[in-house]
C-alpha cells in the first residue's frame, strides 16, 4: 500500500512489518469500550429518577399532577369519607380511623403526584411496563426486584431440600425446619443468578432426561 500526496513527488511506502502484538492493540481498545460503558452508566444511574419531571410522553395520558380527574377523584373520595365522619362523635374510635385514612388518602394522591406517574382520562395512575428508562421506578426495577427475591427464596429452598436428602431422616428434615442451617443457606444464596449461571454451564442445575420418570401414555 503507497500513499501519493497531491501537488507533490512524493510517495510514502509502508513500511516494513513491525513486530506488534495485534492482541496487545485488540485488549487495549476493548479495554477503552469497557471504561466508555462504565462512564455511561455511572452517569445513568446517578440520574434520580424519582425527580424527574413528569412529561407526558405516552399517548392518551397526563401528568397526574395536572390531570383534573385526577384531581376531581382525589376530592370525591375524601367527601364521602368527610360524609362518614360526620356520623360518628368526634374523638371516638370511628372517627379516629376515618380521620387517619383521610391523611393517608392525601398522602397517597400526593405521592402519585410527585413520582411523575401519568394518569388517563379516569383520573387513575397508569404505569408505562415497555421498558421506557423515564418509567424504570413503575414497574421496570419492581419487578427485577421481586425476580430477584423470588429467586433467591427459591433457590434456597431447593438447597435445603437437596441437603436434606442426604441426612439420616430426610422427612423429618423437611418437616421440622433446621432453622440455623436454613438461615446459612439463605445468606449462600443471595448470589443465586450467579450460582444459578455456574450449574448450568457444567450441568448440575436441572436433572438427566433419563431420571425423570413419565407416566405411561
Amino acid at each position: 500500500m503507497s500513499v501519493t500526496l497531491k501537488g507533490t513527488s512524493l510517495k510514502a511506502t509502508r513500511a516494513p512489518r513491525a513486530t506488534v502484538a495485534p492482541k496487545a492493540v485488540t485488549t487495549a481498545s476493548m479495554d477503552k469500550k469497557a471504561a466508555a460503558s462504565l462512564a455511561a452508566a455511572a452517569v445513568i444511574a446517578s440520574v434520580p429518577l424519582a425527580e424527574a419531571p413528569a412529561m407526558a410522553d405516552v399517548a392518551g395520558l397526563t401528568p397526574c399532577k395536572d390531570s383534573k380527574a385526577f384531581a376531581k377523584r382525589e376530592k370525591a373520595e375524601l367527601k364521602a369519607l368527610n360524609r362518614r365522619l360526620k356520623q360518628y362523635e368526634e374523638g371516638s374510635a370511628p372517627a379516629l380511623a376515618l380521620q387517619a385514612t383521610m391523611e393517608k388518602t392525601k398522602t397517597r394522591f400526593a405521592n402519585y403526584g410527585s413520582y411523575g406517574l401519568l394518569c388517563g382520562a379516569d383520573g387513575l395512575p397508569h404505569l408505562i411496563v415497555d421498558g421506557d428508562l423515564n418509567h424504570a421506578g413503575e414497574f421496570l426495577i419492581p419487578g427485577i426486584g421481586f425476580l430477584y427475591v423470588a429467586g433467591w427464596i427459591g433457590y434456597a429452598g431447593r438447597d435445603y431440600v437437596m441437603a436434606a436428602k442426604t441426612a439420616a431422616k430426610p422427612t423429618e428434615k423437611e418437616i421440622i425446619i433446621d432453622v440455623p442451617q436454613a438461615i446459612g443457606m439463605m445468606f449462600g444464596a443471595a448470589s443465586w443468578p450467579l450460582s444459578a449461571f455456574n450449574e448450568l454451564k457444567n450441568g448440575s442445575l436441572t436433572e438427566d432426561k433419563e431420571n425423570i420418570t413419565v407416566s405411561p401414555r
